[in-house]
């Protein structure tokens, strides 16, 4: 069959593939959304939070974020958008592209704090905070990581012990996004019955949350240390619907889904800030961007970028048909932020002595990328995770 020339679209060198085609005009709806809001609310001063190592604005930046329906959104009912999976991927690209702290907060308030209590809480529970997570009205985090507990969160040291028909909780979490400006919190303990997931309001009596400082990546974003000395709970303060660790584990495999996307959002700019800065950028007397070597790394950087981009199209594809296994899930985590990681710091070459300032966002979003390339599973864990689904032999043990 011959095809007509004149109906090809001319060569994106920023969709070199035709990945758009894919998407729905709902689809690109969202998509275009979430830029224009990134573009207008984050872009203009995100270098000089990142410098500032803070995020002064995150209580109305999250008011902003639910009232275009980018919390919770791949939920359904209580406020959430009910959007699709591939839209939900997406939107944390576009917010990722402008940077993982954005993302990360999105991603903590819905896929894990607004997740959990979705899919494992009472109605009650329900009733009482989806609403206003949605809206951004309340910031919520996540407590499963422990100074001492990271890989391995069965033997967390977090315990709710009963007291009459109430718990008390007794404990530290450590590395937690939202922390410290969270309304509500949902936390894993152990109890004598197994770990069991609990939902916290932060005005307890007993609860604190320090802010984590000096970092050198994620500086954009709010990170604490969760405190628990003996925070007293009603007894309908517990998941009904979630006991182990099968609660958890799906809360950040739903995460993890947000960050198969959002990591190529962070490639996918330096990306582009290295192709445009190739064209322009002259050395002995021509662009760079004409020099063979130049070349190959500009190639080789879309041929992963947008590889990871159809990885995680086919993903959010097997979500919405709720087929997504967790084995998949870990696939495209390992290969995406792997990819990732490694456009940023190739597109620093690029750059050159740029590469480093502020004034271009290459390396930011690469020191970003050591944050998102070890939380919510390291590269090691997720290693394992496909060669046991391989062989059918746990290693982890």
């Amino acid at each position: 069959m011959s095809v007509n020339p004149s109906v090809r679209k001319p060569f994106d060198p920023r969709d070199p593939l035709g990945i758009d085609d894919l998407l729905s005009p709902e689809d690109l709806a969202v998509r275009n959304t979430m830029r224009q809001w990134a573009a207008d609310r984050v872009l203009p001063h995100i270098a000089e939070w990142y410098e500032r190592g803070e995020l002064p604005v995150i209580r109305e930046l999250t008011r902003e974020l639910g009232a275009i329906g980018a919390l919770g959104m791949s939920l359904t009912g209580y406020g959430c958008a009910g959007a699709s999976a591939v839209q939900y991927g997406l939107a944390c690209l576009e917010l990722e592209a402008a940077d993982s702290g954005i993302r990360s907060l999105v991603s903590v308030q819905g896929s894990l704090a607004m997740y959990a209590i979705h899919r494992f809480g009472s109605e009650e529970q329900r009733q009482r905070w989806l609403p206003g997570m949605a809206a951004g009205e309340i910031i919520g985090c996540f407590g499963l990581t422990e100074p001492d507990h990271g890989s391995d969160p069965a033997g967390m040291r977090t315990f709710a012990k009963r007291d009459g028909t109430d718990w008390v909780l007794t404990g530290r979490k450590m590395w937690i996004t939202n922390g410290s400006v969270a309304g509500v919190a949902v936390v894993w303990a152990q109890t004598d019955a197994g770990i069991r997931g609990f939902v916290v309001p932060t005005d307890s009596p007993g609860f604190s949350a320090p802010e984590i400082t000096h970092k050198w990546s994620l500086r954009a974003s709010v990170t604490s240390e969760l405190i628990f000395d003996e925070v007293r709970l009603p007894a309908d303060a517990v998941l009904p619907e979630a006991e182990g660790l099968r609660g958890p584990l799906s809360c950040l495999s739903h995460a993890r889904y947000g960050i198969v996307w959002g990591s190529l959002g962070a490639a996918r700019t330096s990306f582009e800030s290295a192709l445009d800065y190739a064209r322009t950028r002259e050395q002995f007397g021509r662009p760079i961007g004409g020099f063979q070597l130049t070349q190959a790394k500009l190639a080789d950087m879309a041929v992963e970028l947008h590889k990871g981009l159809l990885l995680a199209h086919h993903l959010g594809l097997r979500m919405d048909a709720g087929s997504l296994r967790p084995e998949q899930v870990s696939f495209g985590k390992l290969n995406n932020v792997r990819e990732a990681i490694e456009i940023c710091r190739t597109a620093r070459t690029i750059l050159g002595a740029n590469g480093i300032s502020l004034e271009y966002p290459v390396m930011r979003h690469a020191t970003n990328l050591e944050s998102v390339l070890t939380y919510e599973g390291t590269v090691e864990m997720h290693q394992l995770v496909l060669g046991k689904a391989l062989t059918g032999l746990d290693a982890f043990r």
